[in-house]
């Protein structure tokens, strides 16, 4: 075969079969096939698309390229994939949760990726922690807690890393074909006999419309499905941030207060319970979403969810003490500065995609990828779209490495928050809502069989 013959027929509208996408990215991890031809490859699917067998065929090609993991375990190995938001730490409690309920749950995440935060950066909060172990440290946490949360691997699906340097300099990032492709490469690699995707939809995510959040999730749906993988997909809300807190230290302190009830976060909850029942539901762990709802509530109110957490900390490296001290353990900013209202307001409306920006500015994410994170800096007290502000309350909690950063990025993040007056009247009970919330489950996407 050769590679320019293969993108010319892509390039012309053809579909392609297996064993040329094999090719080509078997080309891709060797080298034998040029970055030109690579780039060539990846604008060719943009413009011209692939079918559902092609993406199929292209994410176990890639899948493929590296290490698949095998695992011999008593219980269903399942996993979860988030498009990414702005405080979206649910990966932090939902592996431990599942953990508690029976399944096994080798979850390989990411870091940051433009305005919205990565779940490796929260974790490199916690002292200790190793994001990056060997395989068989990876494989003894998982087999004897429950759950591990590690990046990446050199040896799980090297064929992605290559391919996404590649569409991040040539325009072709945004391809659908080769979004799932990659989402999926990596998940796969991870040996799993179940996956739930949480794709948000909104002013915060990547897709921002309904439309284009369908058409990643099923998309996802049926590429997963037809690989063998058992998966349905939740579209969820993002146009405010899921969690009051944006940042990585920030977020896993919200993280251990959810696991361990010490504060209630009631859309949070119920989009980490939501995934998690799916993810029970499909690895036959529970017959009925309201079963696998009971049961995943079971594991906070008795703790267990909690002390798999802090048993996988632990086994990463961190902490031993992390659940009980994990105030002492995580790091703080040097300075604050809380944004309070002058009056009784409500919140209107809130740029989710600016507060992502701002914990950026402050030193939380990256500019480029060699940036170094400040993982203390963020935004914490961030209230909730609906919600009426007293006198006197925060709107939110700017937290910086310098005075005058607290001050600037904290006012713009401020300004990110509509609010408008609300007469006494109007003022609902303390600590109500002051109208109705809008969904947070926006649409279930995927097979219908294992609910």
């Amino acid at each position: 075969m050769l590679p320019q013959e293969i993108i010319r027929r892509k390039r012309d509208g053809g579909k392609l079969t297996g064993a040329e996408i094999r090719f080509m990215v078997e080309g891709l991890t060797s080298g034998a096939v040029g970055e030109g031809q690579v780039a060539a490859f990846a604008m060719a699917v943009l413009l011209k698309g692939m079918s559902i067998d092609e993406r199929v065929a292209l994410t176990l090609a890639m899948r493929d390229s590296g290490t698949v993991l095998r695992w011999d375990l008593p219980g269903p190995v399942l996993d979860k994939h988030s498009s990414g938001g702005i405080g979206d730490n649910v990966s932090l409690m939902l592996a431990p949760m599942v953990a508690a309920c029976g399944g096994f749950v080798p979850m390989i995440s990411g870091r940051g990726l433009g305005h919205t935060g990565g779940t490796l950066d929260k974790l490199d909060s916690i002292p200790g922690y190793r994001t990056q172990p060997d395989n068989a440290l990876f494989e003894k946490v998982v087999r004897e807690v429950g759950c591990a949360i590690i990046g990446q691997t050199a040896d799980l699906a090297p064929a992605d890393k290559r391919l996404y340097a590649i569409r991040d300099v040539t325009g072709t990032v945004e391809s659908i074909d080769l979004i799932t492709a990659s989402i999926l490469s990596k998940k796969l690699a991870a040996g799993l006999d179940g996956l739930v995707l949480d794709v948000k939809c909104g002013n915060g995510a990547f897709m921002s419309s309904l439309g284009e959040a369908q058409g990643l999730a099923r998309s996802l749906v049926d590429v997963a499905n037809g690989a063998g993988v058992r998966t349905r997909a939740l579209i969820t809300d993002m146009n405010e941030p899921l969690a009051p807190a944006a940042g990585n230290a920030a977020e896993v302190a919200v993280a251990v207060a959810f696991l361990t009830r010490a504060k209630r976060f009631p859309r949070l909850e119920e989009v980490t319970i939501e995934l998690g029942a799916e993810m029970l539901v499909i690895g036959r762990l529970a017959s009925t979403l309201d079963e696998a709802r009971t049961r995943l509530t079971a594991t906070l109110d008795t703790g267990r969810a909690a002390e798999i957490f802090g048993r996988m900390v632990a086994g990463l490296g961190g902490p031993v003490d992390f659940v009980e001290r994990y105030q002492d353990h995580l790091p703080q900013a040097a300075h604050t500065r809380s944004f309070l209202s002058d009056r009784v307001q409500r919140v209107v409306d809130i740029d989710t995609r600016s507060l992502g920006v701002a914990v950026i500015e402050l030193g939380g994410g990256r500019v480029l990828p060699t940036d170094q994170i400040n993982p203390a800096v963020g935004l914490t007290d961030i209230v909730r779209i609906g919600q009426v502000v007293r006198r006197a309350s925060p709107i939110l909690t700017c937290h910086a490495a310098t005075a005058e950063k607290a001050e600037e990025i904290g006012l713009k993040a401020r300004l990110a928050i509509d609010l408008e007056d609300v007469t006494f009247e109007e003022q609902p009970p303390l600590g109500q809502m002051s109208e109705p919330e809008r969904p947070t489950i926006i649409e279930r996407i995927g097979p219908e069989e294992w609910t």
